[in-house]
């Protein structure tokens, strides 16, 4: 049908659904958003059901075939979806996404990502195939001088407008990492609201002296090391740190790792990760995490998040210190070991 590019998709969306869409790209963050945003608009026009296969080593592709041919219940429309993070297959899988792209479920919409495709890859039947069989998305690179330009659409979708020199400022301390970008557009509307910002006030809020981070202490806790984590919070509480920062940071990983920890009931741990697009480096914290808290603890975790939060805004009685001290020991696998200083 088509080719379309991250920043058109949502245009494309509110046009019509297609059959098919092929999101691929070794850009993370902007892989994910554009599968999103698919969803999203799906389940705005009754897509209510929805079934997700990770693609991995050893990966049955009878499953997704005995999906495609089998009818939803209730009749209700589907989202079949397909996470394929090597973009490549295999040979089983080239054939099942032909055949697929020939003859479309009905009432389905088949969604899937992938990481970049090899220039032989975008070459061949099978890509070629979902290329005709609905649209295409490929994700590319944001080039350094390209990231600016892309900070400020961000900053502006949150109500903020930054200066040059502030904009230069952040793209300087993100070195070309677009996750890190997105969270430090969240950092700087948690921390500031919306408005304007400048350079100075960029400076202030994201200052590259901090010896605590808020993603450090997150990876701390993950691993399981109860005391490091509980001294690391003390210092992002010494240096001025915003409770609703630290709390924003626990919770977008609690959630996370619940959603994770639900789909462990029916793949395994591999395939998880590699659904979710865990970094290399982080797979050793989060998998010591999955291991170690189990089932409705996660739950639990994010109803503690939840009363944290009405801590913080004054809904509810509370030290917002204190209660982060216990969120991040009880996601570290422990009791509190002392009271926050």
């Amino acid at each position: 049908m088509s080719q379309v590019r991250p920043d058109r998709l949502a245009a494309q969306l509110q046009q019509s659904l297609a059959p098919v869409y092929f999101i691929h790209g070794d850009e993370t963050l902007l892989v994910n958003e554009c599968a999103d945003a698919v969803r999203a608009a799906a389940r705005a026009q009754g897509y209510s059901d929805r079934e997700v296969f990770s693609v991995a080593a050893g990966f049955d592709w009878n499953a997704p075939l005995a999906a495609s041919d089998s009818l939803s219940l209730f009749a209700e429309r589907r989202i079949l979806e397909l996470r394929i993070p090597s973009g490549k297959p295999g040979k089983d899988g080239s054939e099942f996404l032909r055949n697929y792209a020939e003859r479309p479920a009905e009432d389905t919409l088949l969604l899937i990502t992938s990481g970049k495709l090899e220039a032989s890859a975008r070459r061949s039947k099978w890509v070629q195939a979902l290329d005709q069989a609905g649209v295409a998305v490929a994700v590319w690179p944001v080039e350094a001088a390209q990231l600016p330009a892309w900070l400020e659409r961000r900053l502006r979708s949150h109500g903020l407008r930054a200066s040059g020199e502030a904009l230069e400022l952040i793209a300087g301390r993100v070195e070309g990492n677009l996750l890190a970008a997105a969270q430090e557009v969240e950092k700087l509307y948690l921390l500031h609201g919306a408005g304007e910002l400048d350079a100075d006030t960029v400076a202030d809020l994201v200052a590259d002296s901090a010896r605590y981070d808020v993603f450090g202490l997150v990876d701390t806790a993950l691993a399981g090391d109860a005391a490091h984590a509980q001294r690391m919070l003390s210092g992002l509480r010494g240096e001025g740190v915003e409770p609703v920062l630290v709390l924003w940071a626990l919770a977008r990983e609690i959630r996370t790792l619940t959603a994770m920890a639900r789909e462990l009931q029916g793949s395994s741990l591999s395939q998880v990760l590699a659904s979710h697009r865990v970094w290399d480096k982080r797979k050793p914290q989060v998998s010591a995490a999955l291991q170690r808290i189990r089932g409705r603890q996660w739950w639990q975790l994010l109803q503690r998040c939840a009363h944290l939060d009405c801590v913080i805004k004054g809904r509810a009685a509370g030290s917002a210190w204190d209660e982060l001290l216990q969120l991040t020991l009880s996601l570290a696998g422990q009791r509190a070991l002392r009271a926050s200083a």
